[in-house]
């Protein structure tokens, strides 16, 4: 009997379990309002925890996790920042679920700031920006808090891998052109079609090999961003967005 009471207590708190946890999350985003439906971000990034977005009768709440881009709202050079500067992002296309429902317009703002600037060092270590986004202006002029990050390996902005091989292919093949040019140099002497092929082939390696140390050993890339530029950011909480600021546009 007792283990039949047991059961029956069991399957009653499993009934229950997914009306709790979904209250849980609406009341992390402070809405406290029972979800009624949920469904995927539109387009979700493959390396996203998480795509859902939740929805109540007043609010959508795209869950901590989710991964969506923004723009540079302006012209972005870390040589000229510093910590504890603001800066400007905004929604380059409208954020919609999967099925079609507009939950973040284009056109909406975010602001962040500078928590800390890693300047670039010898060695090739490229410049590191660490910035937090912590307000989301809407276009009804609504402001909500956000918790967010640049959605990167260790939460950085930093040049990517292709610029930084770009410098050191151009210190390699610069050094590499000169070294050659030394070597087709001594055509001035006797039988140069035999000494200076001999020194172009030698000049070309030690010379590539040269602009190649080079580029190792200078300091890395600042990190530059023009105005529009885009790059992924993470939820690091749940962000509740009001329908009725939504609905007009």
């Amino acid at each position: 009997m007792k283990k039949l009471i047991s059961l029956f207590l069991g399957l009653i708190l499993t009934c229950y379990m997914p009306a709790i946890t979904l209250a849980d999350e609406s009341e992390d985003c402070n809405c406290n309002e029972c979800i009624t439906s949920t469904e995927t971000i539109a387009n979700p990034n493959s390396k996203a925890p998480c795509s859902t977005i939740n929805t109540t009768e007043n609010y959508y709440i795209i869950a901590k996790g989710n991964v969506f881009k923004v723009a540079f709202a302006g012209k972005f050079l870390s040589e000229c920042a510093k910590e504890g500067d603001c800066i400007y992002f905004y929604v380059p296309k409208d954020i919609c679920t999967s099925c079609g429902t507009l939950v973040l317009p284009m056109g909406s703002k975010l602001v962040g700031y500078i928590r800390g600037i890693s300047k670039q060092k010898k060695l090739n270590k490229n410049a590191r920006v660490y910035i937090s986004i912590n307000k989301l202006i809407l276009a009804d002029n609504t402001e909500l808090d956000i918790k967010a990050k640049p959605f990167t390996k260790d939460f950085s902005l930093v040049e990517n891998g292709w610029m930084t091989a770009g410098k050191l292919a151009a210190s390699t093949v610069g050094l590499g052109a000169i070294g050659t040019g030394a070597g087709a140099g001594l055509a001035f002497i006797p039988q140069p079609h035999k000494i200076a092929v001999g020194a172009a082939a030698i000049g070309l390696p030690v010379g590539c090999f040269i602009g190649l140390v080079t580029g190792l050993l200078t300091p890395g890339l600042k990190y530059h961003a023009k105005e529009g530029e885009e790059i992924y950011i993470i939820l690091c909480d749940n962000l509740c967005i009001p329908k009725c600021s939504i609905k007009e546009f």
